[in-house]
């Protein structure tokens, strides 16, 4: 078995390292919280005090962290994971960041004779936990193959897109789905309201045509029931929102409904939504209205 490093223990990390443990993998974590690691040590993980340390101790390092200046720092930081290198280890990001500073990052741990792979995912915790998450690949297709078994361990479809930025660009471009997802979700279950139905029968007509969607047969009905555990924050979607839109500007893309997105996002977060799943921008709608 592969001996996998995990940097970035939050909702999703967690989840990907117990299934991994549960796949009787060997697993090493590391969180600036420790106490986000608890979990994961309670069901067999090693507990590092550095990135440097997961790196010495592993083959493939995971990393699941905020942003691309939060993957630099756990990467070439102090005691970060290029302090730790050693033969044969391979860097995998599995964070949101926007694909120029991943060539970034992928030119550095090159530079430094380390291999790089970026792995975002979709699908949150909740499927992590069976290693259901599909997940993007891009980097030496000979090194996704040299790790293929433990990434098809944590994901049960993985496609393989080529080169450095690849894969985080259509990451971006899957998570610019859900925003937009959500937002038309909730612009239509508060315009059935303010006419006065019920808005179980605009999801139940919805979900009986070709425009239904994974997110109005499943997430809807907590909607309408003021339910929003996260499995992902609204804060962290206007965080990729706001890298959708920095890397569309820097593509010479112009995408209006991503910038009025964002907007909206925005306001929510100053309304106090900021924790609270982020279909929850339907609880932002309901203030407004």
């Amino acid at each position: 078995m592969t001996k996998v490093g995990i940097i970035g223990t939050g909702m999703l990390g967690e989840a990907v390292g117990l299934h991994l443990l549960n796949s009787n993998y060997n697993v090493t974590v590391f969180n600036r919280t420790k106490e986000k690691t608890q979990k994961l040590v309670q069901a067999g993980a090693i507990l590092a005090n550095s990135p440097k340390e997961v790196a010495e101790k592993s083959e493939l390092v995971i990393t699941v962290v905020r942003d691309g200046e939060a993957v630099n720092q756990v990467a070439f930081g102090e005691n970060g994971i290029i302090s730790g290198k050693h033969d044969g280890l391979v860097v995998a990001d599995m964070s949101t960041i926007n694909p120029n500073s991943a060539k970034d990052i992928s030119e550095k741990f090159t530079s430094s004779e380390v291999e790089f792979l970026e792995i975002p995912v979709m699908g949150g915790p909740n499927v992590a936990i069976d290693g259901k998450l599909v997940m993007m690949i891009s980097g030496k297709k000979d090194i996704f193959e040299k790790f293929k078994n433990t990434f098809d361990t944590i994901a049960h479809q993985t496609y393989f897109l080529g080169g450095a930025g690849t894969a985080h660009s259509i990451k971006l471009a899957m998570n610019l789905q859900i925003a937009m997802l959500a937002l038309s979700l909730s612009e239509g279950i508060t315009l059935t309201r303010k006419a006065g139905f019920d808005p179980e029968v605009f999801l139940k007509i919805l979900n009986s045509t070709y425009f239904k969607t994974g997110m109005s047969e499943k997430k809807a009905y907590k909607m309408i029931q003021d339910s929003y555990s996260p499995t992902f924050t609204l804060e962290n979607l206007k965080k990729d929102l706001d890298t959708i839109n920095d890397a569309a500007k820097s593509f010479g893309a112009n995408l209006p409904m991503a910038e009025r997105a964002d907007e909206v996002y925005q306001n929510a977060i100053e309304a106090g939504f900021s924790d609270i799943d982020y279909t929850g921008i339907l609880a932002y709608l309901k203030k407004i209205n």
